[in-house]
């Protein structure tokens, strides 16, 4: 690749329609989930979805790392902040993410908390060294994308004996929850789609590479295409992904072969197995409880985990009724299915966590395709 431009070229994204629209079978259906939030955002922005067949549907799965936050971790680091006296770090959608008690991080700090925005974990670390007299706790959020750099983190404050700095580990797992949404009797309860395949996420595909998704072609006969973020790496995955269903076939196809690997980042998950471990539970805001779907911090580094310095307990709450980010998650809604989008509930003002992120199906949709509805 010389130019991002040559991976948003109208000319190709036409040709591209028009073979999708070739191999698609009028007789049947395609619904296919993209699990990135980045996907989702560049769908919504360039119109991807005004290129495909009507009987090919692109679903929005739960990978915005911030839309699948439950409202009690957030309501965890507000305590932090409000009732314990220590600066709480955190990357900037974060703030805005409705929590308990109609607060936010946002509305926290308005009410006298030390919460800060940081655009990198480092940023964590030089505020602690220069505070020492206080507590710096890094909100650390993200699916395995943004782990290693926590687990860096946490490995120079040991390194240089940051006693004041600890992280509030909120790191979850994307297989896991793609597993989740293919098994779990729980999710199905709550409403599920027909899925026939997913377009894999690229940045997190970076770091695990491809054969973590191995077991979801194998297990349960779902083809999977790795695809990069751009809107001609999407529409290219869509077709790959129509060619297996047509075929019969299930398999892990990588379209992002200029990043993307079959093994990934072998230091990089060294270092993230060194630093953490796997939780047995963990709740994501639509999904519920998921096992092993989240990253906990060893013991080896207790002293720089702030739910066991501070003896927090977590405990689950509820969103807002009115609130339909829960069932946009699973792709049982879509973002216009909610009563309170684009009038409660806009970027400005989210109600729901799909609002707050640009990578969110609801704050994409406002954004990008609000207009075409109108």
């Amino acid at each position: 690749m010389k130019y991002v431009d040559e991976f948003r070229d109208g000319d190709i994204a036409q040709g591209l329609s028009k073979a999708i629209a070739a191999e698609v079978r009028a007789d049947r259906r395609y619904n296919f989930m993209e699990f990135c939030g980045g996907h989702t955002h560049a769908i919504s922005r360039y119109g991807v979805t005004d290129l495909l067949p009507a009987n090919v549907r692109m679903i929005h799965g739960p990978g915005c790392p911030v839309c699948v936050l439950p409202i009690g971790r957030i309501d965890l680091a507000i305590h932090l902040a409000l009732e314990r006296g220590v600066i709480v770090c955190t990357y900037a959608d974060t703030m805005r993410v409705p929590a308990s008690h109609n607060l936010s991080l946002m509305r926290a700090k308005a009410r006298g908390g030390d919460i800060r925005m940081v655009y990198a974990v480092t940023d964590a670390l030089r505020i602690a060294r220069d505070n020492p007299a206080k507590e710096v706790v890094f909100f650390a959020i993200g699916f395995e994308t943004t782990t290693p750099p926590t687990a860096v983190a946490i490995k120079q404050a040991q390194a240089e004996g940051l006693t004041n700095f600890t992280v509030l580990c909120c790191h979850v797992l994307t297989p896991s929850a793609i597993m989740n949404i293919l098994e779990s009797p729980e999710v199905r309860e709550l409403g599920t789609v027909p899925l026939d395949g997913f377009i894999g996420p690229a940045h997190v595909s970076t770091v695990i590479g491809s054969r973590p998704y191995d077991h979801f072609a194998e297990e349960y006969r779902k083809p999977v295409v790795i695809a990069g973020f751009e809107p001609l790496d999407v529409m290219q995955a869509i077709l790959m992904l129509v060619r297996q269903v047509n075929q019969g076939r299930a398999e892990v196809e990588n379209e992002f072969t200029r990043a993307v690997t079959p093994d990934g980042n072998l230091k990089a998950q060294a270092l993230v197995s060194e630093v953490f471990e796997l939780r047995r539970s963990f709740e994501w805001r639509g999904l519920g409880e998921v096992p092993y779907s989240a990253l906990a911090i060893r013991a080896a580094y207790a002293e720089f985990d702030a739910e066991r310095r501070f003896d927090l307990e977590y405990h689950p709450a509820p969103d807002n009724k009115a609130c339909e980010c829960g069932a946009i998650l699973r792709g049982v809604k879509r973002p216009t299915d909610c009563k309170l989008f684009g009038t409660v509930c806009t970027p400005e003002s989210p109600m729901g966590s799909c609002m707050v992120s640009s990578e969110g199906a609801c704050a994409a949709h406002y954004t990008y395709g609000r207009h075409k509805d109108a």
